[in-house]
């Protein structure tokens, strides 16, 4: 029987409470300090959006490249 890494499930992810997240926020708050953090969200949610921009690049380009197609 194999096992491949996709078919793994996340059990960690599972058993996350409420003092465990809050855990995780004090020490994000004590490594990076109060001043930072919004900096850091800021970074993470462009990064987001370019990464939504570019994967929804390709395929306006293909609807353009349609409509001058059609047009010609």
């Amino acid at each position: 029987m194999t096992t491949s890494f996709l078919n793994i499930p996340l059990l960690f992810l599972q058993e996350i409470g409420i003092k465990e997240l809050l855990l995780i926020a004090l020490v994000v708050l004590l490594l990076f300090g109060g001043k930072k953090i919004p900096e850091l969200m800021r970074g993470l949610g462009s990064g987001i959006r370019e990464f939504k921009d570019a994967k929804d690049e390709p395929s306006k380009k293909g609807n353009n490249a349609d409509a001058t197609d059609a047009k010609s």
